[in-house]
């Protein structure tokens, strides 16, 4: 398949603004789940009295494709699977993990992942202009490749880009079940990347009589999207089948001030299809196998530099998992055997440089265990091997990683939860490296309050194109890169009042940084120079006003500091706050209505590359749906309400009001 040069990214991402600019971003070349486990709604709600280390992983029926499917009430938000590989009451996690459901990405009506993250705590959100700009995302303040991202189980990091991040901007939220934004390091589970977080997003699975849902919607900027859906299920097997079309002909994207005199600003044109399908089928009753595969076929038309014609980017990704679950000795052993592929690639067109083409490819081959051993414990070990390529017209690179890694979750004594494991990864050209986390939670059972905290490492290694690419006579790869290193801990509470219809929480962060890669002192190649320290502090509180009512506040504080310039880290607000609401008048009738607030930040200017400050802004959505009869509802919504002006990052114009609307409909 496709995607641009290196060269040719390199100065994509730095006139996009997209890159960070201290360049201390590297790139692995490592595997990093452990094969997710697969646990169905009736599963996971069996265990609802039992502590999170003495949930069996049982055969998991139905769930389709390598992504958990757990549940403890109807909308599975108070069960997460990513802080310990099986699912876990979150009440009985020390991780600070945030859960969003599909209900909820419906009912405000965000259709791309990046629409669906602004308001988590911890994250920022950086896209160059409208839907299917290149998007990054910085989570308590490390940097935008430090993130893990997978799919239903399947690293969705791209080989092919110089920095091996992901690119948010491509993903619709159609198919999308349930996403889980994992904060701090996890390495010890996850392998490289994961020094700032993982955000795992789950797809839907289909279950009961067969159905049939669609919906239409158009608005602002030529914004014009349909999605269409199959699924259905038995105690057997289950099957969804899925497609979205995302469509945006003119979002304005160049700031007025950056138009050279005489220059017609171009909005930018962008084009999605997204097709998805998940299967599950029970063999026997020990016995299960799912697929899941996931092919994006979009195009974006930007401006790119001012002074530039319009030109286009071409995205093909493609990704697919299969599994095998073998499930013994009475259900307290489960194995888990899986293969993943993923294929991303991108050509840019440009009138000034013609076209160029990157592709970049990774192959996994994963097994795990979850083996209860008595009430409370529960070990799991698993091991994989990778192999990951980068292809363009002037490097072609290869390398493999193998893995192995092992992890007890347990309940010490009555309501002290804990989870710790180990991990150790060779790779084919850097070697071994471990790391580990230690993760405690107790509940005080006369107050309901929860104390928690974790301590880990975590890595990132070079990317390929890092260690082997080269721009002669300028600029050479560093074959003898090391990996990023980091320690993180954090530390808070959480606690419910009212008889558990409000809830509040605060946690404090850490994150020491070394090894981080730069460039050198005469700019000629990379090397491991740079070394960061992140600091900061989330803190939430939610109600349930009525039974009709909630509301939801969040707050973060980051100090991101370079410590060797002494600078802050750029694209990383010392303040972040979001408020969320939800109000059902009657029955038919949803609204909702949200508001993010961004501080200011440190960043550079699209046309000086000047450090600036760049300003802070507020956004507010609405949103609406009234339910006509049973299956066909009517929804609106109006993003930036107040039709704020901001630029996230510096010379990109953000999207300014839009209305849309759009009926959906069910058989």
């Amino acid at each position: 398949m496709r995607r641009a040069t290196s060269a040719t990214l390199l100065c994509t991402l730095s006139s996009f603004a997209a890159i960070e600019a201290e360049a201390q971003v590297p790139v692995s070349p490592d595997t990093e789940l452990p094969a997710v486990s697969v646990i169905s709604d009736t599963d996971a709600k069996s265990n609802k009295k039992a502590p999170a280390a003495a949930q069996q992983s049982s055969t998991p029926k139905n769930s389709g494709g390598g992504a958990p499917q757990t549940a403890r009430s109807e909308d599975n938000s108070d069960v997460a699977v990513s802080p310990t590989g099986i699912a876990s009451p979150v009440e009985e996690i020390a991780s600070s993990v945030t859960v969003i459901t599909s209900k909820e990405i419906q009912a405000q009506q965000r259709r791309t992942l990046p629409d669906v993250l602004r308001s988590v705590p911890g994250l920022n959100v950086v896209q160059t202009g409208g839907p299917g700009g290149q998007t990054s995302v910085f989570m308590r303040g490390t940097n935008s490749n430090h993130t893990k991202v997978l799919i239903d189980g399947i690293d969705v990091s791209d080989p092919s880009n110089p920095n091996r991040s992901f690119d948010f901007g491509q993903m619709l939220t159609t198919d999308i079940e349930r996403i889980e934004v994992l904060r701090g390091p996890q390495s010890g589970l996850y392998g490289a990347d994961a020094l700032g977080g993982v955000i795992v997003i789950y797809t839907k699975a289909g279950k009961g009589p067969p159905k049939a849902t669609g919906m239409v919607e158009g608005g602002s900027f030529g914004t014009f999207n349909q999605a269409a859906s199959i699924s259905g299920g038995t105690d057997r097997y289950n099957y969804s089948f899925n497609v979205s079309h995302f469509r945006a002909d003119d979002t304005p994207v160049t700031p007025f001030d950056l138009l050279p005199p005489g220059t017609i600003a171009h909005g930018n044109r962008y084009d999605n299809w997204t097709y998805s399908t998940k299967i599950g089928v029970d063999v026997t009753k020990d016995v299960a196998v799912h697929f899941v595969a996931r092919y994006t076929d979009a195009t974006l038309y930007f401006t790119g530099n001012p002074g530039d014609n319009l030109s286009r980017s071409d995205f093909d990704q493609f990704y697919t998992r299969g599994e095998v679950v073998w499930t013994t000795l009475g259900g307290n052993l489960t194995n888990y055997f899986g293969v993943n592929y993923a294929n991303l690639q991108t050509d840019n067109y440009s009138f000034s440089s013609g076209r160029s083409s990157n592709d970049g490819e990774r192959v996994k081959y994963d097994w795990r265990s979850v083996l209860r051993v008595a009430p409370g414990y529960t070990i799991v070990t698993g091991a994989e091997h990778q192999n990951e390529q980068l292809d363009t017209p002037a490097l072609f690179a290869e390398e493999w990683n193998r893995a192995g890694f092992a992890e007890l979750q347990s309940e010490i004594f009555r309501n002290f939860f804990l989870v710790a494991n180990v991990r150790y990864d060779d790779n084919e050209n850097f070697g071994g490296h471990t790391t580990w986390r230690v993760a405690p939670a107790y509940v005080i059972d006369a107050t309901g309050t929860k104390l928690k905290g974790s301590v880990g490492t975590a890595f990132k290694a070079p990317t390929l194109s890092q260690r082997f690419q080269d721009f002669p006579p300028y600029f050479f790869g560093n074959p003898d890169l090391a990996p990023e290193e980091s320690l993180g801990m954090d530390a808070g509470f959480e606690q419910a009042v009212l008889g558990g219809r409000a809830q509040f929480g605060a946690t404090y962060f850490y994150n020491d940084i070394t090894n981080l890669i730069d460039s050198n002192a005469t700019y000629t190649s990379y090397a491991n120079v740079g070394r960061a320290k992140t600091s900061g502090v989330e803190v939430f509180a939610s109600a349930d006003i009525t039974e009709s009512l909630r509301v939801r506040a969040d707050y973060t504080y980051t100090e991101a500091t370079n410590e060797i310039t002494h600078t802050e880290l750029l694209r990383r607000p010392r303040n972040k706050a979001s408020l969320s609401a939800g109000w059902t008048p009657y029955d038919p009738l949803l609204l909702t209505a949200s508001l993010v607030y961004i501080g200011e930040t440190a960043d550079i200017d699209r046309a000086t590359y000047a450090n600036v400050t760049q300003p802070g802004f507020t956004l507010v959505n609405v949103a609406a749906d009234y339910k006509l009869k049973d299956g066909v509802s009517l929804f609106g919504r109006i993003d930036n309400l107040f039709d704020k002006h901001y630029e996230n990052p510096n010379g990109f114009e953000g999207t300014g009001i839009g209305v849309y609307g759009g009926v959906r409909f069910t058989n």
